[in-house]
């Protein structure tokens, strides 16, 4: 069978942030993140014999033309595509013309807005599969497979019969054992092209080791939509696909994109796993990671095992906020985790978010002076911030939308784009909200950072980070510049 897997080109203000459970924004400095699961598809399905066309048009800067004419040469008998909120009318309306284009074409979308409600794509365009839960691999396998005769077709499976009746292959079920996945054919799926913005010079490669994230309860996060559980691949095969990328790629910095890599005996094996063989002597190593994971010991071996930047969810410096989200987090904890991080050698990179519709104008300036506390002592290396969206199918949208909190029409999913804030709020206005978004990334222009970077500098190549991180951030703040309020 012929498969497309792909991104098609999408109207916007800047480059769309859409793989892989991100809070969606238009960013006018782009960075490109490898959509792990989807890549995965294509490994299994050329794997398994099929004629595989891998296809990102916001990564290979492809416009509307030169994606249709990519389409109407190969011809899919399928095409895969991954939608968020923020876009998923457009995607709607964009099936619309690829059917035109190739009549007898079946479309499937997935992603965590398909997840939360999979029978609205089907009824709002001509969509023929809308597919649940997170395992686009193994489930597009599947789909695959039951199209062409080979086999019964999992759970979680939502489509239309020939006479236009909806109808679904029961409740959806993780599928696949993550150890007996290939490794992700990077060359099929242009690995090369994806990249955060500071790190495009350096070899620089994504994992994934597990799906979702151990904790799995946080109420705004998309993840507990698509997966039911954590798991993991074990610490050795990851060892194993690091090694690969590094004899077959040469690669110098791997980031894992697991939710929130696992701590315990899973976190000490693989560190041994790293500087047994001297792994930690070629890459180095960035994740997702939870404050509640750091331990004195685990920070020093994580250090010598090559870890270097560890991104770590604040969210609020409130705790009711935390209470609220299901965060488990206390300030305390999130002042010793960094201290004992950054003691250790490593880069916390904090993230947060403002304009939650229970905040206070003093909840926000709370979580701001932490952020400036934490990255004026040297505590935390970088951060990001983002506006509150509540995106549908998370239990926060569920909360928001019981109580009344969303601004706008709830199915305006083009309004979730991170342009405005999404909430009512209680005692802040559109604009301080926006405004503060923006305040977080001047802390990075304040003289106090800009000198601990200069004095922990230690090469040409650490400069060359700085100043990569510079353009990021000066992106950020005009991202936020250009708000609606």
């Amino acid at each position: 069978m012929r498969v497309m897997i792909s991104y098609p080109p999408l109207e916007g203000k800047g480059s769309p942030m859409l793989t892989q459970n991100r809070q969606f924004q238009w960013f006018h400095e782009p960075s490109y993140l490898y959509p792990c699961v989807p890549a995965w598809a294509a490994t299994l399905l050329k794997q398994d014999g099929h004629d595989v066309c891998w296809n990102d048009s916001i990564a290979e800067n492809k416009d509307w033309g030169q994606f249709a004419k990519l389409f109407q040469d190969f011809k899919p008998e399928l095409i895969a595509m991954e939608t968020k909120s923020p876009v998923v009318r457009q995607h709607w309306e964009m099936v619309d013309r690829l059917k035109a284009m190739v009549p007898g074409v079946k479309v499937v979308m997935f992603g965590d807005h398909i997840s939360g409600n999979p029978t609205e794509t089907l009824e709002q365009s001509q969509v023929d599969f809308a597919m649940t839960g997170g395992d686009y691999d193994f489930s597009l396998q599947n789909l695959v497979n039951w199209m062409s005769g080979k086999e019964e077709l999992a759970g979680g499976i939502h489509y239309k019969l020939d006479d236009g009746t909806l109808t679904h292959s029961g409740p959806y079920k993780e599928l696949g054992d993550l150890n007996e996945l290939p490794f992700i054919d990077r060359d099929l799926t242009n690995a090369h092209l994806y990249y955060e913005k500071w790190k495009k010079r350096l070899p620089f490669l994504w994992t994934m080791a597990g799906r979702d994230c151990p904790y799995g309860k946080c109420t705004f996060c998309s993840w507990t939509v698509t997966y039911e559980k954590f798991r993991t691949q074990s610490p050795t095969r990851v060892a194993d696909e690091i090694q690969f990328l590094i004899d077959r790629y040469g690669v110098r910095n791997i980031f894992d994109d697991t939710g929130a890599l696992p701590t315990g005996h899973w976190l000490t094996r693989f560190c041994h796993e790293l500087i047994d063989r001297k792994i930690n002597e070629k890459v180095v190593f960035d994740c997702n990671f939870r404050f509640d994971y750091f331990t004195e010991k685990n920070v020093k071996l994580m250090k010598k095992a090559g870890f270097r930047k560890l991104i770590l969810g604040i969210e609020s410096a409130s705790e009711r906020t935390i209470d609220i989200l299901d965060k488990s987090l206390t300030r305390e904890r999130i002042i010793e985790g960094c201290k004992m991080a950054s003691a250790a050698g490593l880069q916390p990179h904090l993230t947060m978010m403002v304009g939650y519709p229970w905040e206070t104008k003093e909840d926000a300036y709370e979580t701001l002076k932490l952020a400036r506390y934490l990255m004026y002592n040297g505590l935390a290396h970088h951060l990001q911030a983002t506006v509150v969206m509540p995106y549908p199918g998370t239990p926060l949208f569920e909360l928001c939308q019981r109580n009344g909190w969303i601004r706008f029409e709830p199915t305006a999913y083009e309004r979730y784009d991170m342009t405005e804030p999404a909430c009512v709020l209680t005692d802040m206005d559109q604009e301080e909200v926006v405004q503060m978004a923006g305040q977080f990334y001047k802390l990075f222009l304040h003289p106090k950072f800009i000198a601990k970077q200069f004095t922990d500098m230690k090469g040409p190549e650490d400069l060359d980070y700085l100043v990569r991180g510079a353009s990021a951030i000066y992106g950020h703040i005009k991202d936020f510049a250009g708000i609606r309020a």
